[in-house]
């Protein structure tokens, strides 16, 4: 090769490092890529699916509230703060309590169970309707609503901001004891104060489902729906009730309100609070409830427990303890 052909060569081998460099300069001097906003103002919906023999239920997130210590009586404060503690829980400012529903469908039925609580308790609850709809179902499906009891937190998601049915093609069901309790004016008349806003917001939340022939009472015993039972569970209300979902061969006990506060009530199920009708039954009720759900090995659904609320109760030494489920896909009915 001739002289002009090196210098030529040496030409292109120079031009071609120079625009490497250039290159490598200009990656170096490219501004670094925006930082990648944060998503920690959003969750996940909530809503939690398994499979009970035939029957298929979904647990639903309502949100939560904030329960103060003094709520729970019968027990020494110092144990309290140690139960909490165990648990991680700090209780300076109350504790976080879930508030849950479940939807069962049997199959021929779409069925819900408890309600929640709308927009009465702040803006932490009242997200059943739009948790029902993330799982897949419309509100205007469910055909029938089981209430354990008639508090707020469990009826008042009966209603629309605006006060129409958000259920509209379901009937409403509510032991008669309940009912005759909640829903007589004379009673709540007599009842103390701080008591009667109570009384009021149970009777408008089933006010619609009443004037449609949407509401019905039922004694223990009746035949709801095939494979769900009502079980008296009375204590936190006179009439509170819990179901006993039976498919194949599979149980679930779905218990309303026989535990407010998983931290202590396992541990101590004496521990009672302020809220219950009758502080001595309810006691005596979780108690009979927590023996059962043990030694018949139950699946528990629990309104307070945390979500999905779904369980195991198991025995520790005369206490007991709270065996979450775990996380897993969807099984397939048999």
């Amino acid at each position: 090769m001739n002289h002009s052909g090196h210098s030529a060569l040496s030409r292109v081998a120079s031009a071609a490092l120079l625009a490497g460099a250039m290159l490598f300069s200009a990656s170096l001097a490219a501004p670094v890529q925006a930082a990648v906003p944060s998503q920690k103002q959003a969750q996940v919906p909530g809503y939690y699916r398994m499979m009970l023999g035939q029957f298929e239920v979904t647990a639903l997130y309502d949100g939560y509230l904030m329960i103060e210590n003094p709520v729970l009586i019968k027990t020494d404060a110092a144990d309290i703060q140690s139960l909490f503690a165990r648990m991680f829980i700090s209780s300076e400012n109350g504790v976080q309590t879930a508030v849950n529903a479940f939807l069962v469908h049997t199959g021929s039925h779409l069925v819900l169970v408890d309600v929640g609580t709308a927009g009465k308790f702040g803006p932490t609850l009242g997200h059943i309707a739009n948790n029902l709809r993330a799982a897949g179902y419309d509100p205007a499906q469910v055909d029938t609503v089981l209430l354990t009891h008639l508090h707020p937190d469990h009826a008042c998601g009966l209603l629309t901001d605006d006060g129409k049915a958000v259920f509209p093609n379901a009937t409403v069901h509510v032991s008669k004891t309940e009912a005759d309790y909640w829903l007589d004016e004379a009673i709540a008349a007599k009842a103390p104060k701080e008591l009667q806003g109570m009384f009021q917001m149970s009777r408008e939340a089933v006010a619609p489902y009443r004037a449609a022939n949407k509401l019905k009472t039922y004694q223990i015993g009746d035949t709801l729906v095939p494979g769900i039972e009502a079980v008296l569970t009375p204590g936190h209300t006179p009439g509170h009730v819990s179901y006993l979902l039976n498919s194949l061969d599979e149980s679930m006990l779905v218990w309303g309100d026989i535990i407010h506060s998983h931290a202590v009530q396992f541990a101590h199920p004496e521990v009672a609070v302020t809220f219950d009708s009758d502080a001595g039954q309810a006691v005596a009720t979780r108690q009979k409830i927590l023996a059962q759900a043990a030694a018949d090995r139950l699946w528990i659904a629990g309104a307070h427990l945390p979500f999905p609320g779904i369980g195991h109760v198991a025995t520790e030494g005369k206490a007991y303890a709270w065996v979450p489920i775990e996380y897993a896909p969807v099984e397939p009915a048999r």
